[in-house]
């Protein structure tokens, strides 16, 4: 059987199925798993987001309703349902502005301070429904009963099976990577704070200067917010936005970077990031994210 195909012409018949006479239809984002699509109905703007994840778009609502506030600005989200047999639907406001990825670089650094602004705000989000550690759930139980234990979870066989590389030639790369890891993890502190989880290109929008709106926490996390940042310099090389931000932190607040937990948090990122991509076939994000964990090893103080 055929999987369902998601066109603008299959969006059309649902939303107006669904909400009846809507405008100004335009697509937004496309990717292999999802799509993203903008219209207008009575006036107010929405977004359309479709993928086969509904428990994406509940973390999602979760999140608004949880942390959403003046300082931590998060989309409410109007419905959610089965768009498909295999696909499932969130519809949300759509905020104004454009991503971080998609600013001209000259507007960079009016943004950057705003954007450390609302990163602080959500470190220190009230997480008082939250359990455990690690990634929750739209239920708000995390994956893992403490913070070091999720950060070490890439290097345990039972959650990682690194079996789909181990009779690659790079996996004698990998190995020592994921001793460093076990190293510096040692000395990750205990804390439990919201953590986005993908912080600093796409999901977050800036409107004159300011941050307009943090979309998509479907990598939200309970743990270290400082891996946020560390997210940040992870992908420093891959985007201009993201070497913006690391340079911000760099010349206000350097103490913590050359922390070991810092360096673990960083190859905990890429060491998630190269499994995906060897997962999914993906030679060359793999080949480069190889390099990034390599080059941060090869460059510890």
């Amino acid at each position: 059987m055929s999987k369902p195909v998601i066109t603008i012409h299959s969006v059309t018949a649902f939303l107006a199925r669904e909400f009846g006479d809507v405008t100004s239809l335009v697509q937004l984002v496309e990717g292999e798993e999802s799509r993203a699509f903008g219209f207008t109905l009575d006036a107010q703007k929405y977004v359309l987001r479709v993928n086969r994840s509904m428990e994406d778009f509940r973390k999602d609502a979760f999140a608004a309703q949880s942390f959403g506030s003046l300082e931590v600005p998060i989309p409410e989200i109007i419905r959610i349902g089965a768009f498909d047999d295999v696909h499932s639907f969130c519809v949300s406001r759509r905020a104004p502005g454009l991503t971080l990825q998609d600013l001209l670089e000259a507007n960079l650094p009016a943004s950057l301070k705003p954007v450390a602004q609302v990163l602080e705000a959500i470190s220190r989000s009230d997480i008082s429904l939250l359990e455990r550690c690690g990634h929750f759930g739209s239920d708000g139980i995390g994956t893992h009963q403490t913070w070091k234990s999720y950060v070490l979870a890439i290097t345990r066989r039972d959650e990682y099976d690194w079996s789909i590389v181990s009779a690659r030639p790079m996996m004698q790369q990998i190995l020592p990577l994921l001793d460093e890891l076990e190293r510096c993890a040692e000395h990750c502190p205990e804390r439990r704070g919201l953590v986005h989880g993908d912080f600093g290109s796409n999901n977050v929008l800036i409107d004159k200067q300011r941050v307009a709106a943090v979309i998509d926490w479907s990598e939200a996390l309970i743990g270290d917010p400082i891996y946020d940042v560390a997210n940040l310099f992870f992908w420093r090389t891959w985007l201009p936005c993201m070497e913006y931000q690391a340079r911000y932190y760099e010349h206000r607040n350097p103490s913590f970077l050359h922390a070991p937990s810092f360096r673990s948090y960083q190859l905990r990122i890429g060491l998630d990031q190269l499994y995906q991509s060897l997962r999914d076939q993906e030679n060359q994000d793999a080949a480069w994210a190889l390099a990034r964990c390599e080059e941060l090893v090869a460059h510890a103080d």
